[in-house]
């Protein structure tokens, strides 16, 4: 078994209404930045063993599934590195 981080990044999909990331906009847009388009993430990093990277892919997978993401509402990434 080897040490490993899994990334997990949980955001809304497009076209679900984010007030976070709105809110957020327009108090950089009030700043002068000018942005098309702004969207809030969630990111849980998890530090785990497993066989292989890939292993420990799709037991990050598994959890974000079973929840830290709502499938209906949600898009997710998985990212895994060695610790």
């Amino acid at each position: 078994m080897s040490a490993y981080t899994a990334t997990v990044t949980v955001r809304l999909k497009r076209g679900v209404l984010d007030p976070e990331a709105e809110t957020t906009q327009q108090a950089l847009e009030r700043l002068g930045f000018e942005l098309d388009d702004l969207r809030s993430a969630d990111r849980f990093e998890v530090d785990l063993d497993a066989a292989d990277a890939d292993a420990a892919a799709e037991r990050a997978t598994e959890m974000a599934e079973r929840l830290l993401a709502n499938p209906t509402i949600h898009d997710y990434e998985v990212e895994v590195a060695e610790a």
